[in-house]
């Protein structure tokens, strides 16, 4: 599903871009560029992130 309309970035590459290490709005909007015009999407877009980090560990925290 579309979630930034401004530049069609879709939930699926929200959650690559969380894959690959991303874990706040501010590292995926450096990536993909999403919520940096209207702005709309900023809200769906962080529910996506924290909930992907959520599924996702992150091998790179140290315990």
């Amino acid at each position: 599903m579309y979630v930034c309309l401004c530049h069609a970035i879709t939930d699926t590459q929200i959650k690559e871009a969380v894959s690959q290490g991303d874990a706040s709005l501010a590292d995926v909007k450096k990536r993909l560029g999403v919520a940096d015009q209207c702005g709309k999407c900023a809200k769906m877009a962080t529910q996506i992130i924290q909930r992907q980090v959520e599924i996702e560990p992150n091998f790179y925290e140290v315990a």
